[in-house]
């Protein structure tokens, strides 16, 4: 599932599009991924995109009013999550489209910003002006604004799992479970660790970790492991650099100590059982390392 990283290259990329460009029409294959379907078709033509911003996972589509200056239409926003396999691209209309494209948004240029989801676990769904702070609320903070003061406030003294909070998008907005692996890895913490826990430094160092991972994320694209492209269709490089996430049975890259996989929060977790140590008396179950992964 794409997260921070591949949701803010995909929006760095619609931005050097899209803002400025006027909806036209909206025509639509498959709609149970949609809120109101209908009301994309009502409300979008003849707004104008004047911004495009991530929040957490979700990609807002801020909209023009509609209607007289002197009685202008309430503003919307166009909310999208792109789900597991969700793209947004922008497309000439002689390009053919993939199978699977679900939304065309066709545009006062000639071209069409597309949608496109195999599996159709995303989400789009219009926001009203008036409701967008609410919505914004719902959510928890943004890791790479997030103060130290403000980190150690939300996850210190809680009896949940670090990699559980990490995950809870009430908490930290954007992570899912390839850069908390990634983190926590590179703040040497293991993944079932109560936050209760972690001392002021452990916190400290978290949270540098994963600003660090995040940016570092960002600067490469994302990470493409199964169906993620950018809004170009460009796949991302930050896979090549995973330290823990998906190398079970590989050496760490820290210690050469071989990368264990365990259950925690209900998801697969990637640990190095060195350098990020299990809570005390807490036996793991650990799966064992595939024969055929090479050591690096």
């Amino acid at each position: 599932m794409p997260e921070l990283p591949e949701v803010e290259t995909v929006v760095r990329g619609l931005r050097a599009a899209l803002p400025g460009r006027r909806i036209v029409s909206v025509r639509l294959g498959k709609t149970d991924f949609i809120e109101d379907p209908a009301a994309l078709g009502e409300l979008l033509p003849g707004r104008r995109i004047e911004r495009i911003e991530r929040i957490g996972k979700f990609i807002r589509f801020e909209l023009s009013a509609r209607g007289a200056a002197s009685s202008p239409e309430e503003r919307w926003n166009l909310i999208v999550h792109l789900g597991m396999t969700g793209r947004l691209g922008v497309h000439r209309p002689e390009e053919p489209a993939p199978p699977h494209t679900h939304g065309f948004f066709d545009l006062d240029d000639g071209r069409e910003l597309r949608y496109t989801d195999i599996r159709r676990f995303g989400q789009i769904r219009l926001v009203p002006d008036s409701m967008i702070a609410a919505f914004h609320d719902r959510l928890g903070s943004e890791p790479l604004e997030i103060s130290a003061r403000a980190f150690r406030r939300r996850l210190a003294g809680r009896r949940a799992r670090i990699k559980a909070l990490l995950l809870d998008q009430r908490v930290l907005r954007g992570i899912g479970n390839i850069y908390a692996d990634e983190s926590l890895w590179k703040a040497r913490i293991h993944p079932a660790r109560l936050a209760a826990q972690l001392n002021a430094r452990e916190l400290a160092r978290l949270r540098q970790a994963i600003r660090s991972v995040l940016r570092s994320a960002i600067r490469l694209r994302g990470s493409s492991i199964a169906d993620y492209v950018d809004a170009n269709g460009k796949p991302g490089e930050y896979q090549r650099r995973h330290r823990a996430y998906g190398r079970e049975g590989k050496s760490c890259f820290s210690c050469r100590s071989i990368i264990r996989r365990t259950i925690v929060a209900g998801r697969s977790s990637y640990f190095c059982p060195l350098c990020q140590r299990a809570p005390r008396g807490k036996r793991m179950g650990l799966s064992r390392p595939r024969k055929s992964a090479a050591r690096r």
